[in-house]
């Protein structure tokens, strides 16, 4: 998973900027996808961890998801059922906790760092009991089982993927959805081309570069927001609802 982060200077990101995440590979993806793991295996398993030291702004990204998610859950024609969601990148189960448990019935977790999932275990308190598995596994080797969830909610991990395997994770997270299931990227954003961020071995897109993504997935936006009352000093933070 990534996290929300400050913006780079406009100097680097002149310097830095590429026009596809590929061009910003130096070293080969089994390289760029190692050093993300080992990155995460030093975090702490805290929301500020989770958070990359922002964790004060927990309570307005998870109200702000509700705000947006809540639009589309519900009975009825085109309506997305409440019955299973699942977590990418869900590190400890912050979004678990306090987003979608109180939304569904059961919920599945993954992310690649086990350490991440064994404290979610105990940070979900009682709440545990409704979710039903724990993968621990990148998302570029992810199969959602299909036709299960009814969301799968994909927050600050998809600069982790290549584009390609992004294209291709879309595409398995599709089937994997019910009827009338809904997929919501919720990521920062670049304000142009893409930022690599060697630090935790990720990258930061533009909405052109995710836009062009999502339709190569065979997804349409159904819905797009800004996140509203993040620091000044952050990038960008989009929510996309996808079908």
């Amino acid at each position: 998973m990534t996290d929300c982060k400050k913006r780079q200077s406009a100097r680097a990101r002149k310097q830095r900027r590429c026009a596809k995440m590929e061009d910003c590979l130096i070293e080969n993806q089994t390289v760029f996808y190692s050093k993300a793991e080992h990155y995460w295996k030093e975090v702490s398993p805290t929301v500020d961890g989770m958070l990359g030291g922002y964790g004060s702004i927990s309570s307005i990204d998870i109200n702000g998801s509700k705000k947006f998610l809540q639009k589309f859950l519900g009975e009825g024609q085109g309506k997305t059922g409440t019955g299973c969601a699942l977590d990418c990148g869900a590190g400890i189960g912050r979004i678990t906790k306090r987003l979608l448990l109180p939304l569904f019935r059961t919920v599945d977790l993954v992310d690649v760092t086990q350490e991440f999932l064994d404290k979610a275990r105990t940070y979900l308190g009682e709440e545990a009991k409704r979710v039903e598995n724990y993968f621990c596994c990148g998302l570029q080797d992810f199969q959602p089982q299909p036709e299960r969830y009814d969301v799968i909610w994909i927050q600050w991990v998809i600069g982790h993927l290549t584009d390609d395997h992004l294209v291709e994770f879309l595409r398995r997270c599709r089937s994997g959805l019910r009827p009338d299931g809904l997929i919501v990227v919720k990521d920062n954003v670049a304000y142009e081309g893409v930022i690599p961020d060697d630090v935790d071995s990720s990258v930061c897109r533009d909405l052109n570069v995710l836009h062009r993504l999502v339709a190569r997935a065979g997804l349409s936006i159904i819905c797009e927001e800004q996140q509203q009352n993040f620091p000044e000093e952050i990038y960008q933070v989009h929510t996309l609802a996808l079908r």
